[in-house]
């Protein structure tokens, strides 16, 4: 007989229960905490594995009220593509590179902590340089994800897109690396064609006469969505009078229009514009970051 309940029994602390995880439900489980914030996702389990967690497709706090190991996934914003200036030589703009793209595990103390969602950023118009890269997402004190770079218009003087983004008609280089965060974009050609994003798992495809090349290839997330993989932060294609594919939440060139927008949420760049002798055309917008966290339950 015990004058105790028999929950204050569960794993006290003796040579028996030495090193086991907290029961469910009271505390810490193997080691990762508890948390609340952004949009909470339907629990899921992987191999055995339960997990909680939540996504933030907009800029918001993350509560952690059990200190504890986190997972997080961490997407940028995506950057916009080129635009294309009516001229005779009917040319056009590079996509825009996919958001740059982390992941990793983090021990967090009880407390809150910022959570930033980058926005994608604008498409530029003809012959317009590459402006501002797509808004960084970070998780405040933990980790930060770049945003994708700006493609380049028709005939920019600056060099290739920034960060990723492609390079525009006439200026024939390809776009600059993003380093470890991302890939380069694709190089434009003389005339028409214009180079694809960078995506976060792959390089944007060069052009081909007047073909755009197509966005370079995102990045998997798995386990973060409620056990749903989804692939994210592709580049935007380069615009062309048959301009290429964005892929991955990354927008596509249009003939003689805007180019597409990237998928809000994704980190997708914008597609490239492609322009008449007689229509200037500005580049699609990069798509907008996201945030995931996870914990085991």
């Amino acid at each position: 007989m015990t004058r105790y309940a028999q929950r204050t029994l569960i794993q006290q602390g003796s040579v028996a229960n030495w090193g086991k995880a907290a029961p469910q439900g009271i505390g810490v489980v193997n080691g990762y905490g508890v948390a609340s914030g952004g949009t909470s996702i339907t629990p899921w389990t992987v191999s055995s594995t339960n997990y909680n967690g939540s996504v933030f497709n907009a800029d918001g706090t993350l509560t952690v009220t059990t200190a504890g190991l986190f997972d997080y996934a961490i997407i940028g914003g995506g950057g916009g593509a080129g635009g294309g200036k009516g001229t005779a030589s009917v040319p056009s703009g590079g996509g825009g590179a996919g958001g740059g793209y982390i992941t990793g595990t983090a021990y967090l103390t009880a407390g809150t902590y910022a959570v930033k969602v980058g926005a994608g950023s604008a498409g530029i118009g003809g012959r317009t340089e590459f402006v501002n890269a797509g808004a960084c997402s970070s998780i405040y004190l933990v980790a930060v994800a770049i945003g994708g770079g700006c493609g380049q218009s028709y005939g920019g003087t600056v060099g290739a897109g920034g960060n990723g983004g492609g390079g525009g008609s006439y200026a024939i280089t390809a776009g600059t690396s993003f380093n470890t965060w991302g890939y380069s974009g694709g190089a434009g050609v003389s005339l028409t064609g214009s180079g694809g994003g960078g995506g976060a798992g792959g390089a944007g495809a060069a052009a081909s006469g007047a073909t755009g090349g197509a966005g370079g290839a995102g990045v998997v997330v798995t386990n973060f969505a409620g056990g749903v993989s989804t692939t994210i932060a592709g580049g935007g294609g380069g615009g062309g009078t048959a301009g290429g594919a964005g892929v991955n939440g990354g927008g596509s060139r249009a003939v003689d229009a805007t180019g597409g927008n990237g998928t809000a949420n994704t980190g997708g760049g914008g597609g490239g514009a492609h322009s008449t002798n007689a229509t200037t055309r500005a580049g699609g917008n990069g798509g907008s970051g996201v945030v995931y966290v996870r914990w085991q339950v």
